[in-house]
């Protein structure tokens, strides 16, 4: 009897593992607090996961430490597809540049799929003399250290991505960080601080409103929470000015291809709803999806032009 239930018990093993993937609940880590723009791209591609693949797929809220501690708990974990992490451009191309993290992303982790790109504007108090984003420029340029410009915090993307701006156009202006994105465009519509280059999801509110006035996005394309506004690339005259923030699913090193492929394909498809597509829309995020293969090129270039710009504005976080 004990060899018959030993044998039993190995029998139900084998066939649970050759059951396809997945056959229980995944966990997707997010390290972000709830709310957070990484935490609702991913719960939203979790439930549509969940929905086609017939297996829970549980969010994990694991903040702290600029989203390290969250990356962190997913690089050691089994490689197995069943812990999972809502990656995004903070804690994995621009941290590594700034500060000693737990990890090599292009290392220790498996690229799954982009899920959305993060826009940003340029944005000012509309009470500023220009009326475009070429007298903007000719006016700040014009009158170099006279202007300012805000940012969520020293290193931060928004940091970044108005450096970026400033270079590209040749302005000179000084930079006044705050902590977190609120304060730094409270001030822009106070009227204490000139300008920043910062998130749609933050600004689009405020714009639609008329407590900020914005002279362009800083993505190529026209973004759908903003579909009047034009890039920079084109109002700015900067064309090669093209810069998201981006969320993505990855997984730890070391995950078999089969696995990344069925998530990446189902990604694919779930971002192709309309639902999906307008719920993105709302929170200022456009759909992307790609195979782990150009998500894993799309983060090499991306850490590669992160560093890029720290160095060129030789950025340090204290």
């Amino acid at each position: 009897m004990r060899i018959l239930v030993a044998w039993l018990a190995a029998l139900a093993c084998s066939a649970a593992l050759a059951q396809p993937y997945p056959n229980r609940t995944v966990k997707v880590i997010v390290p972000w607090t709830p709310g957070q723009a990484t935490d609702i791209a991913a719960r939203v591609v979790a439930q549509k996961l969940q929905e086609a693949l017939g297996q829970p797929f549980v969010i994990d809220n694991k903040p702290g430490a600029g989203g390290a501690i969250g990356s962190e708990a997913v690089v050691k974990s089994p490689a197995d597809g069943y812990t999972l992490l809502a990656a995004s451009s903070g804690p994995l191309s621009i941290m590594p540049h700034l500060q000693k993290v737990p990890y090599e992303p292009l290392k220790d982790l498996a690229p799954i799929s982009l899920v959305a790109a993060t826009p940003f504007a340029l944005v000012v108090n509309p009470s500023f003399p220009a009326n475009n984003a070429r007298e903007f420029i000719a006016l700040v340029k014009a009158n170099p250290g006279k202007y300012t410009f805000s940012s969520s915090g020293t290193g931060a993307t928004a940091h970044l991505f108005t450096e970026l701006f400033n270079s590209m156009a040749g302005l000179q202006a000084r930079h006044i960080p705050y902590k977190g994105t609120p304060p730094a465009l409270t001030d822009i519509m106070n009227g204490e601080v000139t300008y920043t280059v910062e998130t749609v999801a933050a600004t689009a509110s405020h714009i639609k409103s008329g407590r900020l006035k914005t002279f362009g996005v800083s993505t190529a394309r026209r973004t759908a929470a903003l579909p009047d506004v034009p890039p920079l690339a084109e109002s700015a005259g900067l064309p090669e000015y093209d810069v998201a923030a981006w969320i993505g699913y990855a997984a730890p090193a070391g995950t078999s291809r089969e696995i990344l492929v069925r998530l990446s394909s189902e990604i694919t498809k779930a971002l192709q709803s309309q639902e999906l597509k307008e719920r993105m829309a709302n929170i200022g995020l456009d759909p992307v999806a790609t195979t782990p293969e150009e998500m894993a090129a799309f983060m090499r270039r991306e850490q590669d032009r992160y560093g890029q710009i720290i160095r060129s504005a030789n950025i340090k976080v204290e």
